[in-house]
């Protein structure tokens, strides 16, 4: 060893020249198909091999302390002897650091030292072979593609069940084969890559797109677990998004049970479905008639239909449905009965009656998830209860419903996209409203809900629906 080397051996330098030996070799194939075989490689490391087994877990603690040890992402330190008549009688070997020569004892450390003057150890090289299925997704695309690729390689995708959701940038395009590949290679439970060739809702008010198969069947039927609650659709044919499972919670904690949801926009049931497995009443409309269809299909399959009702319209016109549909029917009476949990069998106790719930008059919450174009829904709101304010005089103890309305609007740290979404809600609601406590009339709380490009930014905007607007004549 050089004297130049000895002194990388120690620095952080030589550390990473040492750790790029794992790296994959480097396979321009372009944008032709993907040659796993290619994906070979040998390392030549040291090895510690041990006489004894019952020495394993010793000299692995001390190699480990001394720095001697491979410490190596996916890879045990731990292997069988080289020697195929010494493995098969189960004799082990410890990997050394690629800095550990075994041809030179001044890169020996004091344990490894000992454990060979013990004749405990002896230190011998060890090839280790490397192939595709060690690297990882980034390390095998870096491999592939040029270097001037390499500042943004694709690597986040919305999943459905089964499928994996990309959204390629132009430039990849012509790799997006074998990127497809290898996220089906990569990525556990993924049987289906396919590429969005159009934006979400420019082709379909129902937030549906085109797509391509990249890799695997063309097969759209998934399923999935969101909050505790099982969904099963046709992707190619409603929209989901599992980005969003962080949002659909937070505003689920929000309801309390007993209390009406209206779901404006509400999908297969991402919030309505989670929402009335806790206990709350929930409007739950789409326009998409599949949508409607799957939504039915979750509501059936979590056992919630005594809390979420289904509806296919307009979110325009459901929004008055729906506050005339709930104060309906509390009217009648409607109700669910909640069985008691029967006592333990210790206790001689009579059974318990059946908790009744009844529907209240009123809606606490509308929810409209519909980043596009939500806000400009906002003036349906105008006279939602024209001619009931006794339902929220003060002795009723009854608040107006809070809107919690989606958006999209400019990735900025300072007061721009809160003051951009302030002057959308003013314009379409009709009503002034600033930045604040959504408990306090024409303000408004804005929460940053999750970047959906480089300067775009998606967010939820909460407030309590004026008086003015709420009981103002109906058109």
């Amino acid at each position: 060893m050089s004297q130049s080397e000895k002194e990388n051996q120690g620095s952080g330098e030589g550390k990473t020249q040492d750790m790029a030996i794992f790296s994959p070799p480097v396979v321009r194939s372009g944008a032709g198909a993907l040659n796993r075989a290619l994906f070979t490689k040998t390392v030549n490391l040291a090895a510690a091999a041990v006489n004894d087994n019952r020495l394993i877990s010793k000299y692995r603690k001390e190699l480990e302390h001394s720095k001697e040890l491979l410490r190596q992402d996916r890879l045990s330190p731990i292997v069988n002897h080289p020697d195929k008549a010494l493995a098969d009688q189960g004799k082990k070997c410890l990997l050394l650091s690629p800095n550990v020569k075994a041809p030179e004892p001044e890169t020996w450390g004091a344990a490894l030292k000992q454990g060979v003057q013990k004749k405990e150890l002896s230190v011998i090289p060890y090839a280790l072979q490397l192939n595709y299925d060690y690297w990882t997704y980034h390390d095998i695309i870096s491999s592939i593609l040029p270097e001037e690729l390499h500042d943004d390689i694709p690597s986040g995708f919305n999943t459905a069940g089964h499928v994996a959701h990309m959204n390629l940038r132009e430039r990849y395009i012509p790799y997006k084969q074998v990127i497809a590949e290898v996220i089906l290679d990569k990525t556990t439970n993924i049987r289906t890559v396919i590429n969005k060739v159009d934006n979400v809702g420019a082709e379909s008010e129902f937030r549906t797109f085109q797509y391509e198969v990249l890799a695997g069947p063309d097969d759209m039927q998934v399923q999935v677990t969101e909050n505790a609650c099982s969904f099963e659709f046709d992707y190619s044919k409603v929209y989901w998004n599992s980005k969003l499972e962080a949002e659909h919670r937070r505003l689920i904690n929000m309801f309390e049970p007993g209390e009406v949801v209206c779901d404006v926009m509400a999908g297969i049931g991402p919030f309505a479905v989670p929402a009335g497995k806790k206990g709350v009443f929930v409007w739950a409309n789409d326009m998409n008639p599949e949508s409607n269809k799957y939504m039915q299909v979750a509501i059936n399959r979590n056992k919630v239909s005594q809390f979420v009702r289904p509806f296919c319209e307009d979110g325009r016109t459901f929004i008055h449905h729906a506050a005339d549909s709930v104060l309906e029917a509390h009217k009648n009476g409607e109700h669910v009965l909640i069985a008691p949990k029967p006592p333990s069998r210790a206790k001689k106790a009579p059974k318990p009656e059946p908790k009744r719930v009844d529907v209240p008059p009123t809606i606490s919450h509308f929810v409209m998830n519909l980043p596009a174009t939500a806000i400009e829904f906002l003036g349906c709101y105008r006279g939602v209860y024209a001619g009931h304010e006794d339902l929220f005089s003060a002795e009723s103890g009854r608040k107006l419903p809070l809107v919690h309305v989606h958006c999209f609007s400019f990735k900025a740290d300072d007061e721009t996209p809160l003051n951009d979404i302030c002057e959308r809600i003013t314009k379409y609601l009709g009503f002034p409203v600033k930045p604040g406590n959504p408990d306090v009339e024409g303000e408004v709380a804005v929460h940053n809900v999750r970047d959906v490009a480089p300067a775009k930014r998606m967010f939820c905007a909460s407030f309590r629906i004026p008086r003015e607007v709420a009981f103002a004549e109906r058109a």
